[in-house]
Parts: C-alpha cells; sequence; structure tokens
C-alpha cells in the first residue's frame, strides 16, 4: 500500500518541481533585460551629466582658484550662461582687468570676444583657460555628446560599488581624447575622472565633491582639477548660484555679443 502511495505521489512532485524550475528560468530571463539596462554605458554617461548640470537654460556663477607651488594663488571667477547642451557663453567677471572678455560655444565652435578687438578669435576647447581648467571645462559639459562610452569594470571606492566607464572622443575637435570617469554605481553620481591627450598621457585628474542639492538636483559644487605632469599645480572650482531661467536664443550669436564689447 504505501508503495503504491508513493508512485501516485511521484507525479505531482514531478509536475511541481517543472514548475518551479519554470517559473525561476522565466524570472531569470525576464530580469536579464533590467540588468543589462542598469549597466548601459551610455545611460551611466547621460545621467552623470544630468546630474552635473540641468538640461534647460540655467546660469551659474563659477569662481576658481589655482594653485602652483611657491607662487600666490590665482583667482578668477566666471559667468555661465547655457542654452541646453549645445550652446553657452561664458563671462569673465574677475580680474577686472579682465573683465568684457566673453567666449561663445555654438556646438563644438568656439570663439573668444576681447574687449577693442572688432573680430571674434577662434579658439579650441582643449586650449587651457587658467590653471588646470581648460576652455570646454567651462564653455561645454556634455560627456554624453561627445563621447563613446564603455563600461570598463567596478571598483570599491571608501565602501561603495563604482562603475568605471572608459569614454573616447565620438570626433576630433572634442576637450580630451579619452576620459576615464568612476561613477557610484547606486546614484549615478561621478566621484572622480582622469583626462587624456590623444598619445594616451595622462594630462590631470579631477574629484567632484560637496555635493549639495542646487537648481533641482544634488550636484557636485566642488571640482579639484590636478595636474598629472607636474606636482602642486591644482584648479579648484567652486559653483554657486546655478539658477534656471529662460536665456534668449539671440545671446548666443557672434553679432550680440559683437555689440557688447
Amino acid at each position: 500500500m504505501q508503495s503504491v502511495a508513493v508512485k501516485a505521489i511521484e507525479p505531482r512532485l514531478k509536475s511541481i518541481a517543472f514548475a518551479l524550475i519554470a517559473s525561476l528560468c522565466a524570472t531569470t530571463w525576464s530580469a536579464a533585460p533590467v540588468l543589462a539596462a542598469e549597466q548601459d554605458p551610455a545611460q551611466i554617461v547621460a545621467r552623470v551629466d544630468a546630474i552635473r548640470f540641468p538640461s534647460s537654460d540655467f546660469q551659474v556663477d563659477i569662481s576658481i582658484e589655482s594653485r602652483d607651488t611657491g607662487s600666490d594663488p590665482d583667482i578668477r571667477k566666471y559667468r555661465v550662461l547655457s542654452k541646453g547642451k549645445e550652446d553657452s557663453v561664458v563671462l569673465t567677471m574677475e580680474p577686472a582687468s579682465e573683465r568684457g572678455q566673453a567666449m561663445l560655444m555654438k556646438g563644438r565652435d568656439l570663439w573668444v570676444f576681447l574687449p577693442r578687438v572688432s573680430q571674434p578669435v577662434r579658439l579650441s576647447l582643449s586650449q587651457r583657460l587658467t590653471g588646470q581648467v581648460a576652455n570646454g571645462d567651462l564653455a561645454r559639459a556634455n560627456f554624453s555628446g561627445d563621447y563613446n562610452a564603455a563600461l570598463a569594470g567596478t571598483e570599491t571606492i571608501d565602501g561603495r560599488r563604482t562603475d568605471v566607464l572608459e569614454l573616447t572622443a565620438a570626433e576630433r575637435g572634442v576637450t580630451y581624447a579619452r576620459v576615464k570617469l568612476w561613477v557610484d554605481a547606486d546614484n549615478g553620481r561621478p566621484t572622480k575622472s582622469e583626462f587624456y591627450s590623444l598619445s594616451g598621457r595622462l594630462l590631470k585628474s579631477c574629484s567632484y565633491e560637496d555635493y549639495r542639492e542646487i537648481a533641482g538636483e544634488v550636484r557636485p559644487t566642488r571640482l579639484v582639477m590636478t595636474d598629472a605632469l607636474k606636482e602642486g599645480k591644482v584648479s579648484v572650482l567652486v559653483y554657486d548660484d546655478m539658477l534656471p531661467r529662460e536665456i534668449p536664443a539671440r545671446l548666443f550669436t557672434k553679432e550680440y555679443l559683437k555689440k557688447l564689447q
């Protein structure tokens, strides 16, 4: 009798086991695309861009203190007006001797307007603005538009899992040939980055610090850029008064900025 009962139960056990295995496989298959989406490097970089700056029109004041061993700090202040990710104007506020200078970025084209000079001068994004800061660091901050991203692995920094991304220039003329970017895997915030030349030489590193809520998002308000080629050369950028505001399109034209000179 016991043998008959066991034989009667066996088909039901097999059926239950099969259903459990099928359910587990279905769960695994359905979860796989979500995991892949979470690890998509392009989406990670797009989130980094959204954290660094608003995607709509905004204005922000930036002070830059550059230090070098054995010399006094150099302090400069700028006001950046941005329309989306492609157009921006950088106004020099201090020192007073350079007030009136302005840079205009249209896409990846960059010009500087100087007082008492009738025609704007073409600049490159990679050209140094001050200290360790390149023109493109202020005028254009669009990792997702300028670079192709690949996930290089993960690291643990201060007990937190961090995605490591390799960004390679989408085309010539961007600020850096290659960028290595560390991003907090949980909140998408950039932790640090390294910037490389076309030859592969490390130029400088940057740490993203002092996260605070500003312009509707928790953003890094202090960036520390350190020269990788000469010890002691550091530039500290502090972002303040970031204000979302509608900015007229006519401001982002060479004709308009010429009138201001």
